[in-house]
């Protein structure tokens, strides 16, 4: 027999990144499979280089309660003037050279007031300089870099995790809940808010999904009723070549950054019909 363990994904701000790059974050539509199961091990406190068979042998679904707002942050980094720290000067002998003469003839200034346009106040790059010895860095410049990263605002997703051994989901429930490291859904920069682990139920993510009524949605003129009456989208995950079926590639194998991996999985995309015997959920929001 299979249980389901429902986890809430709710918060003002979450993204979850499929082709991300520094210049260009984006997120996807929902919560992968990946970066949940990144945060179950995170709670359960494993680390990077751990394995994550077990976790990544359970079937997957998320249910869009409320898709939220894709939001765009607009980013400039590394441009304009930086004042000079005591660290660039001792780590970078050519720092301390451009500086010397108005070090010697500051009237009252001390450190941290003598900035060069153009130069990156941090030093990037630390090297050892091969005529002195000393640790310099190897870029003193930077132009500015221009940076886009996208987020959902306001979006509540239920997350399905199944699977036969009971007792592995009663762990990672206890663990979502009593985390030994910190959580975020998809970026750091996006902390869960309130509930997590939101109960286990019998049967498949599919039952799962209807048996549960909507989550309550954060005020706001754009969101719709929230009763049994709406249909919302689910993505499940499925064995290959069932009829409707597609292929996503995040099916975690690695998170060890020295050699990170994803594998193909499948999975449908279908509607949900609450049903009217359905349960409301005793969460804190």
């Amino acid at each position: 027999m299979t249980h389901v363990l429902l986890v809430r994904c709710a918060a003002p701000l979450q993204s979850w990144g499929a082709a991300s790059r520094f210049s260009h974050r984006d997120t996807h539509s929902r919560p992968t499979k990946s970066a949940v199961v990144g945060m179950c091990a995170a709670a359960l406190g494993r680390d990077r280089t751990d394995a994550v068979d077990d976790l990544a042998r359970l079937d997957f679904g998320v249910r869009a309660d409320h898709p939220g707002t894709p939001v765009r942050d607009y980013h400039t980094v590394g441009g304009g003037r930086f004042p000079l720290s005591p660290r660039d000067i001792i780590t970078d002998h050519r720092r301390a050279a451009a500086v010397a003469g108005s070090l010697e003839s500051a009237q009252g200034e001390g450190f941290g007031h003598h900035p060069l346009a153009g130069w990156y106040g941090a030093p990037k790059e630390i090297r050892t300089d091969p005529l002195s010895g000393a640790l310099v860095s190897a870029k003193l410049s930077r132009t500015a870099l221009i940076t886009e990263r996208w987020y959902l605002s306001d979006a509540a997703f239920i997350v399905g995790l199944q699977h036969t051994d009971r007792a592995l989901l009663e762990e990672i429930a206890h663990a979502l809940e009593h985390p030994k490291r910190l959580l975020w859904l998809g970026r750091k920069s996006c902390p869960p808010s309130g509930t997590l682990a939101a109960g286990i139920l019998p049967g498949t993510i599919a039952e799962a999904f209807t048996a549960k009524r909507l989550l309550p949605a954060v005020p706001g003129p754009s969101e719709t009723s929230s009763g049994p009456e709406r249909r919302p989208w689910a993505w499940i995950q499925t064995a290959p070549g069932v009829r409707g079926a597609t292929q996503t590639n995040d099916q975690p194998v690695s998170f060890d950054p020295a050699h990170r991996v994803h594998a193909t999985r499948w999975e449908r995309r279908t509607r949900i019909s609450i049903a009217p015997t359905a349960t409301d959920w005793d969460i804190i929001p």
